[in-house]
């Protein structure tokens, strides 16, 4: 009879490489993953294969090897860098008589630790309960029914069957909420529809710079760490741009090769705000020399949630890291701004980059020369509540002559 083991810290971390599979960027984004998760790595396997084998996805021999350094370092928990079935993490377990878990589980570990909102902790919840749904029989193998016969009929099959039933109750319940949280964003977003207020989503890979680059534009102070999946709960802010045109920058969760669906799912409320958007900042860490395939893995998330026809602006931010590079803004040839080469960390290249979002959110703003009579004093005071008047002066009659910019919004309601 095997019992399930308890979750522990000391790792064995498993990354198998197979063909078409870049092993060495697999693997040090593998070892970022379990450190964030807070693993002791004490040992690690590594294998090529063609294809996964069916019963522990390695093969024998391999397997073997990994249950004797199991023993031989009393690790307590073993990780694949791959997706495993749920007959294959039973079967492994029983071999290691250590926990296993696979590159999912282990996501989703990270995501538990680090959500902090109350629609943050049920998206993950959400996560995770699809994810063991399929996996729930592992933890009663022994009240499972083997055989027919007298007294070998029952309890496992009804605890079984109550466990999923709870499961199944909870995640209607919290798709519920989520529907909630949802419409709520949607009547949000109806509001900045209306004021004609555009949204910038920022995206990219984890650990790119997002939230640094994000802190430094809205002034904020959202929560900043050099490893995976730093940023969880999503972030909204209103910024002014130097020119006075208004945007809501939103800061995401970043995205990863091979991002669990079950994550992809739960998160559709927060992902909302990026399918929604205006315009998509496109963080790429510059430094990192595996930036091409990153930006691919985005753009295949981008898709899977269907916000690939958003346009971008990338941002090629830590240029700090390199040498010979200095912050710049690449124009297309029509002149539209594309490729803004940052470092957000000291806000090198920033008045660039504020340039770009500028020339592509002013179709929202309008810049006009007016003249008001003294009577209209009230319509003065309300531009100079808005922030919307960059000059002002006298005529020899008294009127004042205003250069003003406002959302096309404001300036339909004030001039109708």
């Amino acid at each position: 009879m095997f019992e399930r083991p308890q979750f522990g810290n000391s790792a064995i971390l498993v990354n198998i490489s197979f063909p078409g599979h870049i092993a060495e960027e697999a693997l040090s984004e593998f070892k970022e993953l379990a450190l964030a998760a807070g693993a002791d790595i004490v040992g690690i396997i590594t294998a090529q294969r063609t294809n996964p084998e069916p019963k522990y996805f390695i093969g024998s021999g391999k397997a073997a090897e990994i249950q004797s350094l199991v023993s031989a370092t009393q690790a307590e928990l073993v990780l694949f860098n791959h997706e495993l079935s749920p007959a294959q993490e039973r079967n492994l377990e029983r071999l290691f008589e250590c926990r296993v878990l696979d590159r999912t589980g282990l996501i989703l570990d990270i995501f538990a630790q680090r959500a902090r909102t109350f629609e943050g902790k049920l998206q993950v919840e959400l996560a995770q309960l699809q994810h063991i749904a399929t996996r729930l029989v592992r933890g009663w193998t022994h009240l499972e029914r083997q055989r027919g016969g007298i007294g070998l009929r029952g309890p496992g099959e009804t605890q079984l069957e109550s466990d999923r039933r709870l499961i199944r109750h909870r995640i209607k319940t919290i798709k519920q909420r989520l529907e909630k949280v949802r419409r709520q964003r949607t009547q949000g977003r109806r509001a900045r529809h209306r004021s004609e207020i555009p949204t910038v989503s920022v995206v990219g890979y984890t650990n790119a710079g997002k939230s640094t680059l994000f802190n430094r534009l809205a002034r904020a102070d959202v929560y900043v760490a050099n490893k995976p999946f730093a940023t969880l709960d999503p972030t909204l802010r209103r910024v002014e741009l130097p020119n006075g045109t208004p945007l809501i920058l939103a800061d995401t969760v970043g995205f990863i090769r091979d991002l669990p669906h079950d994550l992809v799912d739960a998160f559709r409320a927060t992902l909302e705000e990026t399918q929604k958007a205006d315009l998509l900042l496109h963080v790429i860490d510059a430094s990192n020399k595996n930036k091409e395939a990153q930006i691919e893995q985005v753009n295949a998330v981008l898709k899977q949630i269907d916000a690939q026809e958003i346009p971008q602006l990338i941002i090629y931010n830590k240029i700090d890291l390199l040498t010979d590079i200095q912050p710049r803004l690449d124009r297309d040839s029509n002149g539209t701004p594309r490729r803004v080469w940052v470092c957000a960390t000291t806000g090198a290249g920033f008045d660039l980059l504020q340039q770009a979002l500028s020339e592509l959110l002013a179709k929202t703003v309008i810049y006009k020369e007016i003249r008001l009579s003294p009577e209209q004093g009230r319509l003065r005071a309300t531009l100079y509540e808005l922030n919307a008047i960059d000059k002002e002066q006298l005529d020899e009659n008294g009127n004042w002559l205003l250069s003003i910019r406002l959302s096309t919004a404001d300036y339909a309601k004030l001039f109708p």
